[in-house]
């Protein structure tokens, strides 16, 4: 279950009141739209075939793995499927082995979606076993798909490049040190993360605003 829009604003509030910078950035833009994606192991599938491409491209690979490995891409189709047949679709060699690697871990009950450990450390550890799916892509899985809400991707450069803003740094901080700032932001990280994600958009929409 994602993070409603409810407990978005119930993070948020939270937040901005240990937080001024967060707190004077909330009036300026308001509250943030939730970040909602399905549960399971075709969110992740859908990741490795969206990275580098864009939307409109993933979509059509999406389509043509289904025509040729079957709706749904089930993991053991998937997992089945010579490599010919996923480059054929439009898969590079790289995705090709990722989405096997994904497709064989479900497959044999290495790890289940629908049962990930209640720890996040843990649940990161068992998705960033699988090749290609980095601590990022867990992170990104754990706060759109799951709703946990003290998770912090201090390796997004979106994030990073927030943070330094809204805190007044010089310049932006590395992951290190957006990850020591976000410690006083607990156990309402994944909404900061959210929110920084609102303020980076506003800011080039208002850059981009004629004069």
């Amino acid at each position: 279950m994602s993070l409603s829009v409810e407990q978005l604003r119930r993070a948020l509030d939270a937040l901005a009141e240990v937080e001024p910078a967060i707190a004077s950035a909330l009036e300026t833009i308001g509250y943030p739209p939730p970040r909602i994606r399905e549960r399971g192991y075709q969110t992740l599938l859908r990741t490795i075939v969206g990275q580098q491409v864009s939307v409109a491209a993933a979509n059509s690979i999406w389509a043509k793995l289904e025509a040729k490995v079957g709706a749904g891409l089930a993991p053991e189709a998937v997992a089945a499927a010579p490599d010919h047949l996923l480059r054929e679709a439009g898969l590079s060699r790289q995705k090709a082995s990722y989405a096997k690697s994904l497709a064989d871990h479900v497959a044999r009950g290495d790890i289940d979606f629908g049962r990930l450990p209640e720890d996040d450390e843990e649940a990161i550890a068992q998705m960033t076993a699988i090749r290609g799916i980095g601590r990022w892509s867990a992170e990104i899985y754990l706060l759109f798909a799951e709703g946990r809400g003290d998770i912090w991707p201090a390796g997004d450069l979106a994030v990073q490049i927030e943070v330094g803003k809204l805190m007044g740094l010089p310049e932006r901080p590395n992951e290190r040190e957006t990850r020591r700032i976000g410690e006083a932001w607990r156990p309402h990280r994944g909404a900061a993360a959210i929110f920084t994600w609102h303020s980076y958009s506003a800011r080039l929409a208002g850059a981009k605003q004629p004069i």
